[in-house]
């Protein structure tokens, strides 16, 4: 394993040890907290979208380090969906929703991964498989996909609010779908790829491009992964609106 990568595992073990509830989450329902987005995280934020919920690995950071905030999430697999439930089961300010998030309404195939956080609205890539071994495609199946519109009014979003996206290689067509209430947002936090993962799915640099043209900037990148001969893979981009 990379030096750096047990180093990493072992912090994040750290950290949720140390906390009661992320402890229980693991010990309970085998999830770990996703730690790593701690840096991101305020206490001020008052909502938080999380699109690409998986088994609740973000919202538990975010109840950690944002424990004021409403956070409503979209997941459309059914197995992680329902690990989600159990963990907020008692949290009336988390809310999950089990659809996907897309340009447009319409019923679309999901491609399920063996490690289902690597499933997606796209084909999974020659290169997905590659460098992450045990992520290749195991079943497709049919799911509801909607414009965040259909699920949210703009009332509904209280500032400071994030739209955090974690949707493999599906992050354009997300982000057309939040973008008549996208002015909402003071943060948008997004994972992208350098390289083509999945099929057809538009890279970092792109992302970038659609965000600055709606007036959010770039500012700061977090997370990144690289492959054995250190070229970075992907990375977490966090982007602020510049004219809230």
């Amino acid at each position: 394993m990379n030096i750096d990568l047990f180093i990493t595992r072992i912090k994040k073990g750290c950290r949720i040890l140390s906390s009661p509830r992320l402890a229980l989450a693991f010990f309970k329902h085998g999830v770990f907290a996703g730690t790593e987005h701690f840096p991101i995280l305020s206490s001020n934020l008052r909502t938080i979208i999380d699109i690409g919920a998986n088994k609740g690995q973000f919202a538990l950071a975010c109840r950690e380090r944002a424990p004021f905030a409403r956070i409503i999430s979209f997941e459309p697999l059914k197995a992680p969906a329902k690990i989600f439930k159990a963990l907020f089961i008692n949290d009336a300010k988390v809310h999950l929703n089990e659809v996907a998030i897309g340009s447009r309404i319409q019923r679309s195939f999901i491609h399920v991964s063996a490690h289902d956080d690597s499933s997606s609205l796209l084909p999974i890539g020659a290169n997905q498989v590659a460098l992450y071994p045990g992520t290749q495609e195991k079943e497709s199946i049919e799911i509801d996909v909607a414009p965040l519109s259909s699920y949210l009014m703009p009332g509904d979003i209280e500032s400071p609010a994030m739209l955090k996206l974690d949707v493999q290689g599906f992050e354009m067509e997300v982000l057309k779908g939040c973008e008549s209430i996208i002015e909402k947002f003071d943060f948008i936090y997004c994972e992208c790829s350098f390289i083509e993962l999945y099929s057809g799915q538009r890279l970092a640099y792109e992302i970038i491009e659609w965000l600055h043209q709606r007036q959010f900037k770039f500012i700061g990148i977090f997370n990144v992964s690289y492959d054995v001969k250190g070229q970075s893979i992907q990375a977490d981009f966090l982007f602020k609106q510049e004219i809230i």
